[in-house]
């Protein structure tokens, strides 16, 4: 298998080629937010409840005047996943999370940043989980891996299949309402993977603590796509 390192070089050489997968104006429309164990915030209101982590984020948002949230999440160990029963594992909770989140309003469009076909898709429905997810499979330079797009609005996997041509640049979806995304706050996961190990429509997007570095090898920090200044 394609080691990691290899992998994110021949991304890396291909950065000029890259479609963003949110349309924002510039740098400065991200903040950076913690969502970790270490964040005492969150130790102040009801993480469970979506109308309190929804005003949250919100609060943060409006606080510094910015558009987007990037959240920096990759590797992050997460308190939020102790709201659902979704990530308790056989003896350890998973909550080390293996993708990049962008919190953005519901029905913001999502784009493709490299050509590929759709790998799978499903809505994961359950309290915590992906809700509406697009998995899309890429070939670059005769090396194949995969973008997850978990999250989108229902309308993002209709009238879509499996092995349908996806270009550079075309929208994958729509950023999903709480109502079907799962009980998020509307944004985007968006992870990297070198392998699907078999699965379809939907990947491991948190991984249990005493696993993080078969899954770090497993799944690229999605910022080597996302090229967002001060997220590493």
């Amino acid at each position: 298998m394609l080691t990691s390192n290899e992998l994110i070089k021949l991304i890396a050489k291909n950065k000029e080629f890259i479609e963003p997968i949110i349309k924002f104006n510039n740098q400065n429309d991200f903040l950076i937010l913690d969502l970790s164990l270490n964040n005492n915030e969150l130790y102040d209101f009801d993480i469970s409840d979506i109308n309190e982590f929804n005003n949250y984020i919100s609060t943060k948002l409006s606080s510094r005047k910015k558009k987007y949230i990037g959240i920096g999440g990759y590797g992050e160990d997460r308190l939020i996943y102790k709201r659902s029963k979704h990530f308790d594992g056989n003896g350890e909770a998973r909550s080390i999370h293996l993708g990049i989140d962008i919190w953005v309003d519901e029905g913001t469009s999502v784009y493709c940043p490299f050509p590929g076909i759709i790998h799978s898709f499903k809505n994961n429905s359950g309290f915590g989980d992906f809700g509406p997810t697009i998995i899309i499979e890429h070939l670059l330079e005769g090396i194949i891996f995969y973008t997850l797009y978990g999250h989108l609005s229902l309308e993002s996997i209709e009238n879509i299949s499996e092995k349908q041509m996806i270009r550079k640049g075309d929208e994958i979806g729509k950023i999903g309402s709480s109502i079907v995304n799962g009980n998020w706050p509307p944004h985007v996961h968006f992870q990297v993977i070198k392998d699907m190990l078999g699965k379809k429509g939907d990947f491991f997007g948190v991984a249990p603590p005493s696993e993080k570095e078969y899954y770090f090898n497993l799944c690229l920090n999605p910022n080597i796509i996302l090229q967002i200044d001060n997220l590493d």
